[in-house]
C-alpha cells in the first residue's frame, strides 16, 4: 500500500500549500475537508513563506551576479601585491635596496618568498602592509618602489576593500534571508501536517483508493515502495 509522503523541499512545501489553497478557495468553510482554523492559518502564512522564499533567490541571485566583479577585483589587487614584492626583491637582488627594508612591509628580512594571499584576510592584511611601508619610507626621504608604484596598489587595494563590504552586504542579506527561511519552514510543515491529518480523517469513510484519489486533489502525495511499484508493473 503507498505510503503519505510529506513534502521535504521548500518548493515542495509550496506546492503543497498552494494546491490545499486553491482546491479551497471556491467551497463555503462548511464543505472543506479541513478545519477552518487550519484554512485561515494556510492562508495567512502561504504569502509570507512564499515572499520569504522569493527574497531567499533574489539576494542569492544578486550575490552570485557580484562575484565575477569580485573575483576579478581580488585577482588584480593580488597581482600588484606580488608583483610590488618582488620589485622590492629584485632591488635588493641589484643591491639597490638593503635586504633589512623588508621589514619596513613586514616581511622577513631574509626571505625572499611571497607571503601567503589565499583568504581576503591575507589581502587586507598585506595590502595595508605595503601601503604603510612604503608610505614610511617615501617619508624618510627614500626613492619610491616603481613599475608598480604603491599608488597603483592602492588604487586596486581600495577597490577591492569596496567591492569586498559590498559582496559582504549581500552575503549578510543572502543569510539574514535563510535564517527567516528557516525560521518558517517548522510552522509550514506543523501547518501542512495538520491540514492533511485533517483531511485523511475527512475521507476515512471511503475505500482506500478513493480516499487517496480524493486527498491528492488537496495535494497530499502518496508514493509506492519499491515492491510495490515492481508489483503493479
Amino acid at each position: 500500500m503507498p505510503y503519505r509522503r510529506l513534502p521535504n523541499t521548500d518548493a515542495a512545501r509550496l506546492k503543497a500549500m498552494q494546491t490545499a489553497l486553491r482546491k479551497s478557495e471556491d467551497k463555503p468553510p462548511y464543505l472543506l475537508p479541513y478545519s477552518s482554523a487550519s484554512y485561515q492559518d494556510l492562508r495567512y502564512f502561504l504569502p509570507e513563506f512564499k515572499q520569504a522564499l522569493i527574497l531567499q533567490k533574489e539576494t542569492l541571485d544578486r550575490q552570485t551576479q557580484k562575484h565575477k566583479t569580485y573575483a576579478e577585483s581580488m585577482r588584480k589587487v593580488k597581482l600588484y601585491i606580488s608583483h610590488f614584492i618582488q620589485v622590492v626583491n629584485f632591488a635588493i637582488a641589484r643591491g639597490e635596496l638593503k635586504s633589512d627594508v623588508r621589514k619596513i612591509y613586514s616581511l622577513a628580512e631574509d626571505s625572499k618568498k611571497l607571503p601567503q594571499l589565499t583568504t581576503e584576510n591575507d589581502i587586507l592584511k598585506w595590502g595595508k602592509r605595503l601601503i604603510d611601508g612604503e608610505q614610511s619610507r617615501m617619508a624618510m626621504g627614500q626613492t619610491p618602489i616603481t613599475n608598480p608604484t604603491i599608488a597603483r596598489v592602492k588604487i586596486h587595494y581600495e577597490d577591492f576593500i569596496r567591492v569586498h563590504q559590498n559582496q559582504k552586504h549581500l552575503q549578510d542579506a543572502h543569510n539574514r534571508a535563510v535564517e527567516k527561511t528557516n525560521t518558517l519552514r517548522q510552522k509550514a510543515d506543523t501547518i501542512i501536517l495538520n491540514i492533511w491529518n485533517e483531511i485523511e480523517n475527512s475521507f476515512k469513510e471511503l475505500d482506500s483508493e478513493e480516499k487517496r484519489a480524493q486527498a491528492k486533489e488537496y495535494g497530499l502525495v502518496y508514493v509506492f515502495r519499491k515492491n510495490e511499484k515492481e508489483a503493479n508493473l
